[in-house]
């Protein structure tokens, strides 16, 4: 099999046209035509849904891609493995969760660039069961999200945790609630969170469900800073880690209401399918730099239950 047409088929895959992959792989359209031909042909199969737009793979299509993924990974690897110099290079397929996203992807995107120059950084912000999911079909090569403390990712695939998060419940001064307040007490009031999926609103969810108490959802938005921002202005109240809410230009319209029985946290979580070969350098430079992302963002209270299997 030509891996050349093998990767002309993934960069249609990726990026949903001819016209992304010619511009990807700096080919002519009709040469990115020819070498998709070419491997149906080989194949025996029709590998896209010519009819769809963006072009979509069909059920084999899905199956090419992600044997298609494996194999020219192991290529990569071998590649880097025969290099004088073992330079890592290609893509660093990394999917992340919005939270994640805000406090530690600068941070990821200057320690990559530096130690692994030849590298291309490729990334997905989605929900946990989205990354997995991509993860699954072999659309990325690592996830990095967080999930409420005591809930793990699936076992079929390989993870590590960095640390516990604790989460606080932000208002107004403006609303009336008591200083500590109950979850009954907050049962009343709209809620500013991100939307289904979040790990910081599966926290709310979760111990609303179990005092089986209504949950009133007010506005979903996914910006830290714009949920605080309405927090600020009365229209409800939300979660947030004590250093976004100390660190906000609105610290002095927000408060933090303790809340009896009620400490929620979340942990961070790295996952990825074995086996990651040329990316288990990357890998650890992208823990590196979440771990001291979150070190950042922890409270001088939180000790942080350090990284477990």
């Amino acid at each position: 099999m030509n891996t050349r047409d093998l990767e002309a088929f993934l960069a249609v895959v990726e990026t949903g046209s001819i016209v992304g992959a010619s511009v990807r792989l700096h080919l002519t359209q009709p040469g990115v035509s020819r070498r998709i031909q070419s491997l149906e042909e080989r194949l025996g199969v029709a590998l896209l849904d010519r009819q769809s737009k963006p072009l979509k793979p069909t059920a084999a299509g899905r199956e090419t891609y992600a044997h298609g993924r494996r194999m020219l990974g192991v290529l990569a690897d071998l590649k880097t493995g025969l290099s004088p110099e073992g330079v890592v290079s290609g893509e660093f397929r990394l999917g992340i969760s919005p939270y994640l996203s805000e406090v530690g992807i600068t941070t990821l995107a200057d320690r990559l660039r530096g130690s692994f120059p030849a590298l291309m950084l490729r990334i997905t912000v989605g929900w946990p069961e989205q990354l997995l999911e991509q993860l699954r079909r072999s659309d990325i090569d690592v996830a990095a999200f967080c999930l409420p403390d005591g809930i793990n990712p699936p076992t079929e695939i390989e993870a590590d945790s960095l640390d516990v998060q604790p989460l606080f419940v932000a208002a107004a001064p403006s609303l009336d609630l008591p200083s500590p307040a109950t979850l009954q007490d907050l049962s009343p009031f709209p809620w500013i969170m991100n939307q289904d999926g979040c790990g910081f609103r599966s926290v709310i969810q979760r111990s609303f469900e179990q005092e089986h108490l209504p949950l009133r959802i007010g506005v979903e938005v996914l910006s830290s800073d714009l949920r605080l921002s309405l927090v600020a202005r009365g229209l409800g109240i939300t979660l947030a880690t004590r250093v976004a809410i100390e660190n906000s230009p609105l610290r002095n319209a927000l408060r933090i209401i303790p809340v009896q029985d009620f400490e929620p946290r979340v942990r961070a979580w790295i996952v990825r399918r074995p086996p990651v070969g040329r990316l288990v350098k990357p890998i650890e430079c992208l823990s590196s730099a979440l771990e001291a992302a979150l070190d950042a963002q922890a409270p001088d209270s939180n000790q942080g239950v350090k990284r477990r299997r």
